[in-house]
């Protein structure tokens, strides 16, 4: 929370460990991902990605 987020906004943290065992994930792989999980915390939580 604070003055530089604007009123009514806090700054929430998400770290992930992506440990896949079959085989070595692409760049793709890691986009489609990285999109997946952007998308489902902006619908359950409302939450935006600052950037």
């Amino acid at each position: 929370e604070g003055p530089s987020l604007g009123e009514g906004k806090k700054s929430v943290a998400i770290e992930l460990i992506i440990q896949p065992r079959d085989r070595t994930l692409t760049e793709e792989d890691l986009d489609k991902l990285a999109k997946s999980v952007i998308a489902n915390v902006e619908k359950s939580s409302g939450g935006v990605l600052r950037g």
